[in-house]
């Protein structure tokens, strides 16, 4: 359904494992070296902070992309291993998962604070997320979802935080996707997340708001403004789509001029060659093929408006059960060699 399908399903990752602070502390971030990078290896792959004045994200030092890399060079794989750097050693986003969300983004949290950088978060988990298509679930209900919230809100604290509020929570309720009867919840809900994690000393809250393949602006900016636009850092635009940096600017600006000029960020992981454009339009965002990475994380952005290119979406994990992929967040690792092998 439309372009923005695509955050939904390929959002619906989950943690490969509850992160434990203690052990990022001590085995995953390095010392940052006096010229802003992080000169000691970690995880056995090399993998290491980006320099802090273009790119103040976390680079979790484990990842996946950081444990296949270092499978590839110990099977000798030198060639796959180098496309695999391209996407290790880079910050990507951390999805909070529906278990122990406190724990979750305290480990996160920690372990960049600890290597000086910022980490990076996304929150998925709002009921009835998805329309019941390959990321269905979320919490229970508003209580549930709440709980939740107060577990990350606790386990973010004071340290440095850029938390991107529900990918597709806004756009399903104005598609239709969602049923009516769960519209005020939702937008209470969304709001009383922004509000809450505002509350933090440190974090910034974008909400999602589509991205320039879904019809037009003039259609999610009050609904943005309902789900508390005004009290965000502003919004977030082609999260786990493909569209280009250029026309998610282009999309981004002519939203920012509805909601009070506020900032964005754009999703730039997959969009190094722009959309899909053959096959069925209902499946053109899932994992479609002949993609590449896009432009590198960074706060040095073509537009004064945006904040940020950020890989939102983890390069190499499944967009859902199309074209031969694995269920939606599951690492594909033929699909990240692609991606990264097309990739300038």
């Amino acid at each position: 359904m439309y372009g923005s399908r695509g955050a939904g399903a390929s959002a619906g990752r989950r943690m490969p494992a509850v992160v434990l602070g203690a052990a990022l502390l001590i085995t995953g971030c390095s010392s940052d070296g006096g010229d802003g990078s992080d000169k000691d290896a970690d995880a056995g792959a090399g993998i290491t902070q980006q320099p802090k004045e273009t790119a103040p994200f976390w680079v979790n030092p484990d990842g996946t992309a950081a444990r296949q890399l270092a499978a590839l060079e110990k099977a000798g794989k030198k060639q796959d291993a180098e496309h695999i750097r391209k996407i290790a050693e880079q910050p990507v986003a951390e999805w909070i998962g529906p278990d122990n969300p406190e724990e979750q983004a305290r480990g996160f949290t920690e372990a960049a604070d600890k290597a000086g950088r910022t980490a990076l978060l996304v929150l998925y988990n709002i009921p009835h997320r998805d329309c019941g298509q390959y990321s269905q679930g979320g919490a229970a209900d508003g209580n549930a979802y709440r709980e939740w919230l107060d577990g990350v809100a606790t386990g973010i604290g004071d340290r440095s935080a850029t938390v991107i509020l529900e990918p597709d929570a806004l756009l399903h309720l104005v598609d239709g996707c969602t049923p009516e009867q769960f519209h005020e919840e939702r937008y209470d809900l969304l709001k009383g997340a922004v509000t809450k994690l505002k509350s933090l000393k440190n974090t910034k809250v974008y909400l999602d708001a589509g991205n320039a393949g879904w019809q037009h602006p003039d259609q999610i900016f009050e609904p943005l403004q309902w789900a508390g636009i005004d009290k965000a850092d502003g919004f977030s635009v082609n999260v786990s789509n493909f569209y280009s940096t250029d026309d998610s600017i282009a999309y981004g600006k002519q939203l920012s001029a509805k909601v009070a000029g506020k900032h964005f960020v754009i999703d730039t992981s997959r969009n190094g060659k722009g959309p899909y454009t053959q096959g069925s339009p209902d499946e053109r965002w899932c994992n479609p093929p002949g993609r590449a990475l896009g432009e590198t994380p960074t706060t040095k952005t073509a537009d004064p408006l945006v904040d940020a290119y950020l890989w939102v979406k983890r390069p190499g994990e499944s967009d859902g059960e199309c074209k031969g992929g694995p269920k939606a967040g599951q690492w594909w690792a033929d699909y990240a060699l692609k991606l990264a092998r097309a990739s300038s």
